[in-house]
């Protein structure tokens, strides 16, 4: 049984958390108020969440697995706040309230999560055991920024927080893991209306045509508009798209947009 359930787990890829200091600091790291709304993707065995509704005021836990999400309701009944969703979470409606998520999700739908929780108007925050490289990348810990995370700043901050070894998880993966958070800015820092034209200067930059990012952005604008911009922003001549920061991005902009 013990075997069939490891194996029903990685088809899921899905790896759970038992250790106490582990869970107390991703609860931590969520820094959830006592009358929050939390939605848990991945529910498992209920150890997470069993922390979370200690700390929010309503959880609603998600759990595809059958076998799983029949045992959750009893498990979680003594908490008193939690309510159980046997389903999957990327198919639930968001709050139109202001809630957060928190889960240790499943690392093959960690792209489909964070794009859910990015279109969610509501969301206040999610705090998410992601791959470390995962996490590392999305947050520019490795000195590069991806479209998503440039594109969604103004109005989301992107933080990597702890590492978590491989060792804490059952059954183990390959991989350290982090706990990626996504925090909504009570105010973004371009004026609503302008945040379609930003993301579309950045969609622009990532095409990657003619190699740097200036010679990209100098296809439809003065040259020396461009040179300007680029060196108010102190981004090299020669800079890949790949290499210029959120804050460089928003100068970019600031100085480019009509």
């Amino acid at each position: 049984m013990a075997r069939e359930h490891i194996h029903r787990r990685r088809n899921l890829s899905q790896n759970f958390l038992h250790e106490p200091g582990v869970l107390g600091m991703i609860v931590r790291t969520a820094a959830l108020r006592p009358d929050e709304t939390v939605l848990e993707p991945g529910a498992g065995e209920g150890t997470l969440t069993r922390m979370i509704a200690g700390a929010a005021g309503r959880v609603v836990a998600y759990e595809i697995d059958p076998a799983l999400s029949r045992r959750l309701p009893s498990r979680l009944a003594p908490a008193g706040n939690v309510r159980v969703v046997a389903g999957d979470f990327l198919r639930a409606t968001p709050p139109r309230t202001p809630f957060a998520v928190v889960g240790n999700i499943p690392y093959s739908r960690t792209t489909d999560i964070v794009r859910w929780c990015l279109d969610a108007r509501a969301l206040t925050s999610a705090t998410l055991v992601t791959q470390l490289e995962f996490a590392r990348r999305r947050t520019g810990d490795f000195g590069t920024w991806p479209l998503r995370t440039v594109q969604s700043w103004p109005e989301h901050a992107w933080e990597l927080g702890p590492r978590i070894r491989r060792e804490h998880f059952t059954p183990v993966p390959r991989t350290d893991s982090a706990v990626l958070r996504i925090r909504r800015r009570p105010e973004p820092l371009l004026p609503k209306h302008r945040l379609p034209e930003y993301r579309a200067l950045v969609a622009e930059g990532f095409t990657g045509i003619g190699g740097s990012l200036r010679a990209t952005l100098a296809r439809h604008r003065r040259a020396s508009r461009v040179r300007d911009a680029l060196r108010a922003a102190g981004v090299p001549d020669s800079a890949p798209v790949g290499v210029v920061s959120p804050p460089q991005w928003l100068m970019l902009f600031r100085r480019l947009a009509p």
